[in-house]
């Protein structure tokens, strides 16, 4: 809809602000206004782009010419109140409105983030039931073969009346395996179920440390959100300030005009940040196997955590309960195991028969058979299994120091990110952020009282923006750096 004053209207979405303008139009209730943006329009016009909320009603998004031009005196020439005079357009910015703050998710802390993960992630739950379904193995390794129950009958007559065959026999037999085999077998299982137990382990270490970097990962596009959001207010409150300037002659058109440039990048920055906050929110909701990502909350503060260990006691940490270590020697025992089965094959198997006879016009009786393998008929078979678990043993024992020296380099590497990121976060609070306020505190002073130019100003703005947002990734790149420490060393939390 188009009003009297010639501004158009659009109806828009809630939107949270943090300072307000109240504008009086006639009898109208006081309406809570802020600016959104700026675009410049045909004819050279620029237009402000302003929302705002009166009592009761909808909020409305109002798009405005900023009237410098009418205001301009001096040499401008004919030019400038031509467009003044001129047919105004404007434009409606439309803003996907962000919730308000009561209806955002209360505040998630990592411990119970990592608790969560631990119960609901889907990996976690599919490790663990293939490190319970392994257990239920060397139960079915080192059982005996099942009995075999068997009837024959012997010359039956055509109408197989079995009551006058010459001979009705039921046989019951059963193998044994030489002494020690099932035992091996049963051994070897273990050691796999072992393993199938320090992988699900493996599979939560994994799983904790992708929560735990998610976590700061959705907290720095957060912190950034409000760094952008404050820079924008400050530029606005500076834009106001050049327009006052311009107004009276004091600066040139440009200065307002880099302005809402600077103001239209924040506007373009906060945006894309709160959709950076939901793709956040979205990888932290697969990892806890959340269907609505909405429903997470803002991570709190990181702690102020110190590196007290050094390398070396890390490591020897590390190398005592890493879990892919426990995992390959389980493995190396299983093969172990195996060879040890192997060598038995050199050895015969069993099998006992009984068996009872019902003859016709005949006494009856019992029988009995004792069957024996012949492994030395086809030695090389066995010979070859001999072979292959010593191979294995060898691959076995060479993985484990390959993972040793691997575990070595992550305990290493990790540790040092973590002390890099954490002189870097120590170094913006005691020396680059009080440095970078104090530069804009002097040049915002300085432009007012006109001893600053506005590109001067401006700089100092994006300076602290930058030292800002360096602090916030290096805090986050800390936690991570952190997070993968003790994923390394083979520790939650």
């Amino acid at each position: 809809m188009l009003d009297v004053a010639g501004t158009w209207v659009a109806r828009a979405r809630d939107r949270p602000t943090d300072e307000h303008e109240s504008e009086n139009k006639g009898s109208e209730s006081p309406s809570h206004c802020t600016r959104v943006g700026a675009r410049r329009m045909p004819r050279g016009v620029l237009v402000r782009i302003t929302e705002c909320t009166g009592d009761g009603s909808a909020p409305v998004v109002i798009a405005r010419p900023f009237g410098i031009t009418a205001r301009r005196r001096g040499n401008r020439g004919g030019s400038m109140s031509q467009t003044t005079r001129g047919v105004f357009v404007a434009a409606v910015l439309l803003v996907a409105a962000a919730p308000g703050r009561g209806d955002e998710p209360p505040a998630i802390r990592l411990a119970e983030v990592i608790e969560e993960a631990r119960v609901q992630n889907p990996e976690i739950k599919a490790a663990r039931a293939r490190a319970q379904a392994a257990s239920y193995v060397p139960a079915q390794a080192s059982a005996y073969d099942d009995p075999v129950f068997s009837y024959e009958t012997w010359n039956a007559p055509e109408s197989f009346d079995v009551t006058r065959a010459d001979n009705n026999i039921l046989r019951l037999s059963q193998k044994v395996p030489f002494p020690g085999k099932r035992t091996l077998a049963g051994t070897a299982a273990e050691r796999d179920a072992d393993v199938a137990r320090r992988e699900a382990d493996m599979v939560q270490l994994e799983v904790i440390a992708a929560v735990k970097r998610a976590y700061w990962d959705l907290w720095l596009v957060h912190e950034n959100l409000l760094v952008y959001s404050r820079d924008k207010d400050l530029v606005e409150r500076l834009a106001r300030i050049a327009e006052q300037k311009y107004a009276v002659g004091q600066v040139s058109q440009p200065d307002v005009l880099r302005a809402q440039v600077e103001l239209t990048r924040l506007i373009n920055r906060v945006t894309t940040q709160t959709l950076g906050v939901d793709a956040a929110r979205a990888e932290l909701a697969a990892l806890l196997s959340r269907e609505d990502p909405g429903s997470i909350g803002i991570p709190e503060e990181p702690e102020r955590v110190r590196l007290e260990q050094d390398i070396g006691s890390l490591t020897e940490v590390a190398l005592r309960q890493r879990p892919e270590l426990a995992a390959q020697q389980a493995s190396i025992a299983r093969f172990e195991a195996n060879r040890r089965f192997a060598r038995l094959g050199y050895f015969p198997d069993f099998e006992f028969m009984a068996e009872r006879f019902y003859n016709f016009d005949r006494r009856d009786g019992l029988g009995a058979m004792v069957s024996i393998s012949i492994p030395l008929a086809y030695k090389y078979k066995y010979d070859a299994a001999v072979g292959e678990a010593n191979a294995r043993i060898t691959t076995a024992q060479a993985d484990l120091r390959r993972l040793q020296d691997r575990i070595r380099r992550e305990v290493r590497q990790a540790y040092l990110r973590a002390k890099t990121a954490l002189a870097q976060r120590d170094l913006f609070l005691s020396t680059h952020i009080p440095q970078a306020e104090q530069a804009l505190r002097a040049s915002q002073v300085g432009y007012e009282t006109g001893r600053v130019d506005f590109l001067s100003l401006i700089d100092s703005v994006r300076a602290i923006e930058s030292v800002h947002l360096e602090h916030f990734q290096a805090e986050a790149d800390f936690e991570k750096a952190y997070a993968d420490l003790e994923r390394a060393v083979g520790s939650e939390q």
